[in-house]
């Protein structure tokens, strides 16, 4: 937008526009134009509807103190800006008053050529001679009017489908860690009902064994005392090793850094780099908070940062095992926690840990659990 602006300002810029005002003066409401444009670009909701104000009303005011030329394109940008800030139906408005201005400054141009003594354009063959003035004011308005129309139209077109990749990219971001979180559930059901069919079969028939041998020990003669208790050693042995491995089941740690990198893969529009330290140990309800926060940061990287890249970092530390996102977005001095933030706040604190968020610099994302 402020390519543009430059290009069809720069004649006036220079004292080639006809200026009706001082060119300094001129120069000051482009000024504030770009001060505006890049306010609208980058600052935050209330700035931008100041930011665009100004735009709108240096615009009206280059257009009317110069010569027409290709200054009415300002109001063509004003109008795509429009679809960025405001409701519809103020961007249709600031069209409409956009095509008064225009017609306003071929109006202003005819009469200071006619007053000048200039010589005017000649008036189409199809248009009679005393209607031509008249008929080149309604020409310019109604051509900007369409331009602008498209212009606000084709714009709006293009936030709405971005709305939509954003909406879609945060829809597949969630179903992804809903199906990581369903497969963990059901490997855990799986490793608990295995868990419990070797206890409960190999376990008791060892137990019998070992009983069995116990009494055996006490009937038989000194001759077999020798492999009874070399069996009675593997029998206990045997129901070690099958406790052991029962309890190994019950407390195996989930595949945290599969599950996050196949959420994060997922993602169009942002590089998602995730980072598992090697000491972190999770157990199933640590590693369902870290996926929720993952796709929590993740759709707020999506629909507000703007963020080009966002790094995800888990580690385990002296204070117990930490969770921190942090992308390269636009952030927040002071950010605003909605629904899924603060039940991320609350997912960590059942846990017994904290959620720390830090908008200065990019959007941080800090969890701290206790270690397992």
């Amino acid at each position: 937008m402020l390519a543009v602006a430059c290009g069809v300002a720069l004649p006036a810029l220079l004292g080639y526009g006809g200026l009706r005002v001082p060119q300094a003066a001129w120069a000051a409401m482009f000024v504030a134009f770009g001060a505006g444009t890049v306010t609208v670009m980058l600052a935050g909701r209330c700035m931008q509807l100041i930011g665009f104000s100004v735009c709108v009303a240096a615009a009206w005011a280059m257009v009317l103190t110069a010569s027409p030329g290709l200054l009415p394109i300002l109001l063509v940008v004003t109008a795509a800006m429009s679809a960025y800030v405001v409701p519809i139906w103020v961007g249709l408005l600031v069209v409409m008053v956009n095509t008064c201005v225009v017609a306003l400054s071929a109006a202003l141009e005819i009469t200071r050529s006619s007053s000048s003594g200039m010589p005017s354009s000649p008036a189409p063959p199809a248009v009679p001679a005393a209607l031509a003035p008249s008929a080149a004011v309604a020409l310019a308005a109604t051509f900007y009017l369409l331009i602008q129309l498209a212009t606000l139209l084709s714009t709006l077109t293009l936030l709405r489908e971005q709305r939509l990749r954003e909406e879609l990219a945060v829809a597949n971001t969630e179903l992804r860690a809903s199906n990581e979180l369903l497969a963990e559930s059901a490997r855990a059901a799986e490793r608990l009902r295995i868990s419990r069919d070797l206890h409960d079969l190999l376990g008791h028939q060892l137990t019998a064994l070992t009983l069995q041998l116990e009494t055996a020990r006490q009937v038989e003669g000194a001759a077999v005392q020798r492999h009874v208790d070399t069996a009675d050693a593997i029998a206990r042995e045997l129901l070690r090793d099958v406790r052991a491995t029962v309890s190994r089941l019950r407390v195996q740690a989930p595949d945290l850094e599969r599950a996050l990198r196949r959420i994060a893969d997922a993602v169009p529009g942002i590089r998602v780099l995730v980072n598992v330290a090697a000491g972190v140990r999770a157990d199933e309800q640590v590693s369902a908070a870290f996926v929720r926060a993952t796709q929590e940061v993740i759709t707020n990287a999506v629909r507000h940062s703007s963020a080009r890249e966002l790094r995800i970092e888990i580690a385990a530390e002296a204070s117990g095992t930490v969770f921190e996102a942090i992308d390269d977005g636009v952030g927040a001095a002071l950010p605003v926690l909605g629904n899924g933030l603060s039940g991320l706040r609350e997912r960590f604190g059942e846990l017994g840990g904290s959620l720390e968020i830090d908008g200065s610099s990019g959007f941080r994302v800090v969890g701290t659990v206790p270690a397992v």
